[in-house]
């Protein structure tokens, strides 16, 4: 009798624990008068929550051509070169130099460069080769048959921009060989890290496109054409799910994969504990959209995101494989409670150490006296 009054006394006091029993998480349900609802992981449910981000680029990034590669723009420049048929008075050279270099000349913001005595002519827009036909025109009314030679050097109009975590950062033209955004991303140098959690976001004028990078490699219809100006960045999967209770480790951790099962997120954070974790009470828990909660719980009468309480139970025949098809997402916390005999050993443990001190002390005092 006395042992059970103590074990009383020692449980209302609130014996150390990871938190909640399933008990109590079952007692904070809607049904009794809680705030969450309590939902048993069916196969159903599995699919009714299996939402993953939605990755991929629009139809304005997948219809885009390749751009031409030898298309001038405005920012790039190119090298002149004339060759006059006269000897002793040149119209752009010194007497007696037939040839004139005019170098590095860029194409204005309006996409123009300036030519002596042919004025402003337009560049961006046009090859080489018609660049070179229009300031034959300009230039053969003033002197005879002048042999114009052109040729580029991409520079900051028919470029992209590089940044981000793991890439090689940069601006980068836009040659023959980097016209697509895979094989600009391998001339900056490839991407550093973990492709199962890379991802590649292009962003051009107001619309903004991403993909997971392995995507981009396995899937090629995803390697778009790239733009002038496409600004490029290199993230690194930002989800995590929170770890508590009877696990093998208690923290915020972030996802290795596009897709998480939770089977996969109780094996990372080392299993549950074989001393201590209750495979009957392994939870979800999560903030639905109004839409998912009405989907899970059958339901049309709900308004705004619902807590919603997912319950594993490892113990059932199939346990494992709906553990397997749950998909856990962003923000999560998995929690998983402490078996009930764990809070008697605590409590059994508390009764024997306090009557082993209190023995002691007796005896101390029997010895002093």
């Amino acid at each position: 009798m006395l042992l059970l009054t103590a074990v009383a006394v020692l449980a209302s006091c609130g014996l150390p624990r990871s938190g909640p029993s399933k008990r109590e998480i079952y007692a904070g349900s809607v049904e009794k008068n809680g705030d969450a609802f309590i939902v048993p992981v069916t196969p159903a449910v599995s699919a009714a929550t299996a939402i993953t981000p939605e990755f991929g680029f629009g139809s304005a990034f997948l219809n885009a051509g390749l751009v031409g590669s030898d298309i001038l723009s405005s920012g790039d420049t190119v090298t002149i070169t004339v060759y006059e048929n006269v000897k002793d008075d040149p119209l752009l050279g010194n007497a007696g130099q037939r040839v004139t270099a005019l170098s590095e000349v860029q194409v204005d913001g309006q996409g123009y460069i300036f030519i002596p005595y042919a004025g402003r002519v337009r560049a961006a827009g046009q090859t080489p080769e018609g660049l070179r036909q229009a300031i034959t025109r300009l230039l053969e009314t003033q002197t005879p048959d002048p042999q114009v030679a052109v040729s580029r050097t991409a520079g900051d109009g028919s470029s992209v921009s590089i940044s981000g975590i793991g890439a090689g950062a940069g601006v980068y033209p836009i040659e023959g060989s980097t016209r697509t955004l895979s094989a600009m991303l391998a001339r900056s140098g490839g991407v550093s890290i973990d492709p199962e959690v890379a991802i590649i976001r292009v962003t051009r004028g107001g619309h903004s496109g991403q993909v997971w990078l392995k995507d981009l490699y396995e899937n090629p219809s995803l390697d778009i054409a790239l733009r002038p100006g496409d600004k490029i960045v290199v993230e690194e999967d930002s989800r995590s799910f929170i770890a508590l209770g009877a696990t093998g480790a208690q923290s915020v951790v972030p996802f290795d994969s596009e897709t998480l099962s939770a089977l996969e997120a109780i094996a990372t954070v080392g299993g549950l504990s074989t001393s201590s974790a209750d495979p009957t009470g392994v939870f979800i828990l999560r903030d639905e959209t109004e839409a998912v909660a009405q989907a899970v719980l059958g339901r049309s009468d709900l308004v705004g995101e619902q807590r919603l309480v997912y319950v594993l139970d490892m113990t059932e025949p199939t346990g494992l494989f709906e553990a397997r098809d749950f998909l856990v997402r962003d923000g999560d916390t998995l929690y998983v409670t402490e078996a009930p005999f764990v809070q008697w050993q605590k409590t059994l443990s508390a009764i024997t150490g306090t009557t082993g001190a209190a023995t002691n002390l007796a005896n101390t005092a029997s010895a002093g006296q």
